[in-house]
């Protein structure tokens, strides 16, 4: 699911992350060579605050200058999860269990590599994710996720 280079950087932010009591949901690197963005998803268990973000900021922000990740300029955003809260661990797969989601794999599982479906949850023994569409059963193995997310609900009757 993530590159080497967020691999890395997931590793270097890790330690720090776990003693301030946040969890680092994912990291992703996208835009162009010259001008990259690194964008650090961060969350708690009761939810992240607009202040914790702005604390987290800093120590991301300072770990990222000791990694040195990208040769030149580099945008770093630091922010919430947000509605489609990405999924990449057996835990975040466990804990959604019951929500909508869309999952990308790296090749075709029974002929399709996209699934809107409702997630199952994790089956540690086969080391899948378990996600059903249409009352049919589907184990997509975690290394074939290339990417998964949850479908945000909005719900406007509130």
């Amino acid at each position: 699911m993530l590159s080497s280079k967020e691999a890395g950087i997931l590793a270097a932010l890790e330690p720090r992350a776990q003693a301030e009591g946040i969890e680092i949901v994912t990291v992703e690197v996208v835009g162009s060579r010259k001008a990259p963005t690194i964008r650090v998803y961060l969350d708690t268990a009761a939810g992240i605050s607009f202040e914790e973000i702005t604390c987290a900021q800093a120590w991301v922000n300072e770990v990222m200058d000791e990694l040195d990740p990208f040769p030149g300029a580099y945008t770093l955003e630091v922010s919430s999860p947000g509605i489609d809260r990405p999924l990449r661990t057996p835990e975040h797969f466990a804990r959604f269990a019951g929500d909508e989601v869309y999952v990308m794999t790296t090749a075709p599982i029974d002929g399709r590599s996209r699934f809107n479906a409702r997630l199952c949850g994790f089956d540690e023994a086969s080391d899948c994710v378990k996600v059903s569409i249409d009352g049919e059963e589907i184990a997509i193995p975690l290394n074939d996720i290339k990417k998964a997310h949850v479908k945000g609900v909005i719900d406007f009757s509130r």
